[in-house]
């Protein structure tokens, strides 16, 4: 950190997602941005078009991992660069915001969360659902029993547009002159310059992570903030390439089941919904009613379950049936109606105020951690245990069955 107490960071991949977090870190007092690295020279051009002529770019991450004038960075590269820029980065000596999913592979994970204990570094996953006080407040409902035993949880987030649907603007000028197509492969095999690959990388899967990365893992993330689960021990998904025909190697329909050890837990992505109504949400379900979730309110129906078995139909012989009543009614007597027996027949709804916003708040926490030097509980193992089973759910697509998952371990059961 800087002598002024001014936090210098970096922004590697000035994308869309990239630029908006760099964007949310520059609102927060007692930070400066001084450097820009990417992949295509237009972004770089409208990086100093932003923040200022003397902002230092380049195409090559390392150099901005040189300076010294650098305490921060983040990463909102293409999922391929996640992890290794990541590493480099806290081997440097620098903090790091990574955007979700935190890794491509599972084993990238435990090689982050090595480097991340080994340097002591401050690592925050960007997935900004950890930061939604909504959230928060759904976690504290939870504990206090506001819907009984939790045994079901769904959740879903769909679309229906083509930006939604990754299909990004690209550039006129784009070209191997404009792009630093090489750099982008890494360790992939060469290939000839296809823009739609660089600047819609989301839709292949050598880049990407398809839906379970981008869209999953925000799923997972409000999962276990509300639940404190660590992860699931089976996962199963489906699904398919069912509307964006376009060349994409990985579904636009997806759906996952995953077994955690004391509830079921439901996932969908669906990106040519033409439905009405919420197109996100979890719903989390008790034994005494429900919670409905999004980035900024909550919903609590509660629907109490009747404890009593009552009498089946009348099939017993009629001695039978007094028989059956009497011992039922020593085991459950006949309750007289109190005040405290009615119930309110509305919905209770909690909603954040207008000045919160989830994508700021976690922001200004990852700045926070690095004044602190107190890590955000969204670090290293926590972007594990949400980017393991997201991923798993890929793998089940693609093998066409169940995988089982160790959620103390974070890695798959053979």
């Amino acid at each position: 950190m800087q002598a002024n107490n001014t936090i210098q960071i970096a922004l590697i991949g000035a994308g869309g997602m990239g630029s908006g977090d760099a964007n949310d870190a520059l609102l927060v007092p007692g930070v400066k941005l001084v450097a820009a690295a990417d992949l295509y020279d237009g972004r770089l051009e409208r990086a100093k078009e932003r923040w200022g002529r003397d902002l230092f770019t380049t195409r090559d991450y390392r150099e901005v991992l040189a300076r010294k004038d650098v305490d921060a960075v983040i990463v909102g590269t293409s999922d391929n660069w996640h992890s290794r820029i990541s590493i480099d980065a806290m081997n440097a000596g620098k903090d790091v915001y990574c955007e979700k999913p935190m890794v491509q592979y599972i084993d990238q994970g435990h090689e982050v969360i090595a480097a991340w204990k080994k340097t002591n570094s401050m690592f925050q996953v960007g997935s900004q659902y950890a930061s939604s006080i909504a959230y928060l407040k759904a976690r504290d409902l939870l504990a206090q029993g506001a819907i009984g035993k939790l045994n079901m949880v769904e959740a879903w987030l769909d679309r229906n547009s083509a930006i939604g649907a990754w299909q990004y603007s690209v550039p006129p000028d784009a070209s191997t002159a404009t792009v630093d197509w090489d750099r982008y492969l890494g360790g992939l095999p060469k290939r000839p310059f296809d823009p739609l690959q660089f600047f819609r990388w989301r839709n292949y899967k050598d880049f990407g992570t398809g839906l379970a990365g981008d869209l999953y893992v925000h799923l997972l993330t409000g999962l276990h903030v509300v639940t404190g689960a660590k992860g699931p021990n089976r996962v199963y998904s489906t699904g398919g390439i069912r509307f964006w025909k376009d060349g994409r190697d990985v579904p636009d329909v997806m759906l996952g089941l995953m077994d955690y050890p004391d509830f079921t837990f439901s996932l969908r992505v669906n990106f040519a919904s033409g439905a009405e109504g919420e197109q996100f949400g979890l719903r989390f379900i008790g034994s005494e009613g429900q919670m409905m979730t999004s980035m900024r309110e909550i919903t609590l129906s509660r629907h109490p379950r009747e404890t009593e078995p009552g009498m089946s139909i009348g099939t017993f012989s009629k001695a039978m049936q007094e028989r059956y009543v009497a011992e039922y009614r020593q085991k459950y007597p006949v309750q007289v109606a109190t005040a405290d027996s009615m119930r309110p027949d509305k919905d209770e709804r909690f909603a954040s105020p207008s000045s919160h916003d989830p994508h700021r708040e976690h922001m200004r926490n990852f700045i926070t951690s690095i004044r602190t030097r107190k890590n955000h509980f969204e670090d290293a193992e926590f972007g594990l245990r949400t980017a393991g089973p997201a991923l798993l759910t890929n793998a089940s697509y693609y093998e066409q069955q169940p995988i089982r998952w160790d959620p103390e371990t974070m890695k798959r059961v053979s």
